[in-house]
């Protein structure tokens, strides 16, 4: 989906962010010009990756076809999805994602614990898009 934001498969999959050196904040989406926390005077921005289990903070569920630039094909149903919203304790700060595809609101619950997972956002005859999704843990599909 976007260069930069996530690396490695399977287990190794992490999502990625960035550390200020002078402050300790870290950012997901990544930052790489300045340390966007106001108090910060700023510092050296390094990549990090992030916790790979959080809890969820908040959820719901996408009923309707989000507009462009989301890629979807339009000649096919829309398939609703659960958009999850991520606290990941260590680094302070929260990360929305997806479901993984059979997840519904009816399954989530507000400080159930998820791992982040790659995911496809849309793929087509020569092109996958990769994502990141978010499973709740203890299930393997």
């Amino acid at each position: 989906m976007v260069t930069g934001w996530f690396t490695g498969e399977d287990d190794g999959f992490r999502l990625l962010g960035t550390c200020c050196s002078a402050c300790g904040s870290v950012f997901f989406p990544r930052e790489d010009v300045f340390c966007r926390n106001p108090g910060c005077g700023g510092g050296e921005l390094r990549e990090v990756p992030l916790s790979r289990r959080g809890r969820v903070w908040s959820y719901t569920d996408a009923r309707y076809r989000p507009p462009s630039p989301y890629v979807s094909d339009p000649e096919l149903p829309w398939e609703p999805y659960a958009l999850i919203a991520v606290e990941l304790a260590a680094e302070r700060l929260v990360v929305l994602g997806q479901g993984v595809p059979g997840v519904t609101v009816a399954e989530l619950a507000v400080g159930m614990e998820v791992e982040v997972v790659p995911g496809v956002l849309h793929e087509d005859a020569e092109t996958t898009w990769t994502t990141w999704h978010w499973r709740p843990t203890g299930v393997t599909a």
